[in-house]
């Protein structure tokens, strides 16, 4: 009796535990999805798949192009910055656009000025022509181009003295075999000049067309020394067509208007002095007459740069301002130019004093004055002042050089306003401008 009891119990027991691990297992099976089902719609979306049409190509839009251009560019340390020709094997010295914006120059301390192609300035590589100056030659300082795109003028500098010399396209002969082998033309010398500025280093050089007035759309040249002399040039020639003396201690720089009309300069004192080019009838370079002083600054002037249309100039001074000036008034009936804004420098010193702006440039569309001091960017707005948009350590060097592309070029925000800006740590570099 009591082992059929026992037995009963036993058997009782094992009923329970059976029932219990069943409804575990029960429970827990409707967290998990059926493996059926999962094979199921599986096989159903493969088996789908062919008979579904696919949804017709589309061009990428610009947040596409963006994210493209991003993934092609992982080492952007700006949200301005655009892209980097690389292949220096020395500090920058010197960079210059072609008219169309589709060319840069760049005079290298490694004795070699290259041309890049920017056929779309997002792009992950740039061709490039390789100019390798003779061997035992100067070391190139400044660029500019001359007529077009296949006018390029060097400055050189060695203990001799400076000089300047202009390659161009092979002509003739030489040019077709060259075209029938499918190789790019290497750029021959046309004209040479040595010890333009005696033994004085060129500060600046720079090229416009003359296209005011009589003048015959022919590139005139400006190159000034580091002295108080400036020459003018004829770039397709190399004549010099005049010479004007500062008389300001030391030049800092000189620039001419998009116009070819006029030069103006930045030297040791606080006024800037500007030339007319006046042509004559014979469509050539007649004098160079000083028709305008700039008078206001307190100290000297560090930087300048013309309007695009010529009639404005943009001035930086160490008094810690910035002065636009109208240069579109009656000087031949002694009406000085008059400066219609004075905005401070925003950025100050640890010490809290205006930074001294090193280099200057007013965009295209006269709406953004870009400006550099060491190795700092920034962006702002003409008219006001404000600050839009800073890249400390833009470069890991000082800024070199820093110029605005004359047209929009390709880019992954379609066709853009682009700024280059070359330093002493071998690259250049291409920038968006800020949004406003």
């Amino acid at each position: 009796m009591a082992a059929a009891m026992l037995s009963t119990a036993l058997l009782a027991v094992a009923v329970a535990v059976v029932v219990g691990v069943l409804s575990f297992l029960l429970l827990g099976l409707p967290n998990r999805p059926p493996p059926s089902r999962k094979l199921s719609a599986a096989a159903s979306s493969s088996s789908a798949a062919p008979r579904s049409s696919a949804p017709p190509s589309k061009k990428p839009g610009a947040k596409q192009r963006s994210l493209a251009a991003e993934k092609a560019h992982p080492h952007r340390h700006h949200h301005l910055e655009l892209n980097t020709l690389k292949g220096h094997g020395d500090a920058v010295t010197a960079i210059a656009f072609t008219s169309n914006g589709r060319g840069l120059a760049t005079a290298c301390a490694d004795r070699v000025i290259r041309v890049f192609k920017l056929d779309d300035v997002s792009g992950k590589s740039f061709k490039f022509l390789r100019i390798n100056l003779p061997s035992g030659s100067s070391c190139p300082t400044k660029v500019a181009f001359g007529q077009g795109s296949s006018q390029l003028v060097i400055a050189t500098e060695d203990i001799s003295g400076t000089g300047l010399c202009m390659y161009a396209s092979a002509s003739g002969g030489a040019a077709s075999v060259v075209k029938e082998q499918g190789k790019p033309t290497q750029p021959e010398i046309k004209w040479e000049l040595k010890n333009v500025h005696d033994k004085k280093g060129i500060v600046s050089l720079v090229g416009a067309p003359a296209s005011f007035g009589s003048g015959n759309g022919g590139v005139i040249l400006a190159s000034s020394s580091e002295g108080t002399d400036i020459k003018l040039w004829l770039a397709d020639t190399g004549k010099c067509v005049g010479t004007v003396d500062t008389n300001q201690l030391k030049n800092t720089m000189a620039t001419l208007s998009p116009n070819g009309r006029f030069l103006a300069a930045a030297a040791f004192t606080a006024d800037v002095k500007i030339w007319e080019v006046v042509h004559g009838k014979d469509n050539q370079v007649k004098e160079v007459t000083k028709v305008m002083q700039l008078k206001g600054h307190k100290s000297a002037v560090t930087w300048l740069d013309f309007t695009w249309d010529s009639q404005r100039v943009i001035t930086a001074s160490k008094d810690g301002s910035i002065r636009i000036w109208n240069i579109n008034v009656r000087y031949h009936m002694d009406e000085d130019p008059k400066c219609i804004t004075v905005l401070k420098i925003p950025t100050l010193d640890s010490r809290g004093v205006p930074v001294h702006y090193d280099r200057l440039a007013v965009s295209p569309d006269n709406q953004f004055l870009a400006v550099s001091h060491g190795s700092t960017l920034q962006w702002l707005r003409l008219e006001t002042g404000e600050v839009l948009d800073t890249a400390e350590n833009a470069h890991d060097g000082d800024v070199t050089c820093l110029v605005w592309a004359p047209q929009p070029l390709p880019s992954e925000r379609g066709k853009s306003a682009v700024l280059a800006t070359a330093s002493s740590d071998k690259k250049v570099k291409l920038w968006f401008p800020p949004t406003v």
